[in-house]
């Protein structure tokens, strides 16, 4: 038996559309996270990127559990002094809910060049309207928490 390394040619790309509405932004996060890395990919391997494209579609309808969505700060730095910006949860919402799950979901891939490229794949819209439809994406279900009860 032999092991096999894929290489670039190997590689066949698919996309993927989850739809973030009533879903927990950390579950939604994850799942987006491992179709990116290619986990889901039979060949994958931890040093390629083998992942698909994903377009999470309703950002604006994401929801937290909890009093997070009324304690949750968004900060960033400026790169001046005193410039340590912060907005919360339900203002920053308002304003960019795609900021939001694009965040969550960098969050949870590597920090490293291999990660940066990743997250090239990942395309996020506030509605249910995008501009991918000539790619055929193909509805990505999460798996459901009723499974535990």
């Amino acid at each position: 038996m032999s092991t096999t390394i894929p290489s670039g040619k190997d590689i066949k790309r698919k996309w993927f559309v989850l739809d973030a509405s009533g879903k927990t932004l950390g579950r939604l996060a994850t799942q987006a996270a491992s179709v990116l890395a290619g986990k889901l990919n039979p060949l994958y391997t931890p040093y390629i990127d083998m992942g698909d494209h994903v377009i999470i579609v309703n950002a604006e309808k994401i929801v937290l559990t909890g009093l997070k969505a009324d304690q949750k700060l968004y900060r960033r730095y400026t790169g001046f002094p005193g410039g340590l910006r912060e907005e919360s949860f339900v203002k920053l919402l308002a304003r960019r809910p795609e900021a939001i799950v694009e965040q969550a979901v960098k969050g949870m891939l590597p920090k490293s060049k291999l990660g940066r490229q990743m997250a090239t794949k990942l395309k996020v819209y506030k509605g249910s309207q995008h501009p991918h439809l000539a790619q055929q994406p193909v509805p990505l279900e999460l798996p459901s928490s009723a499974a535990k009860a």
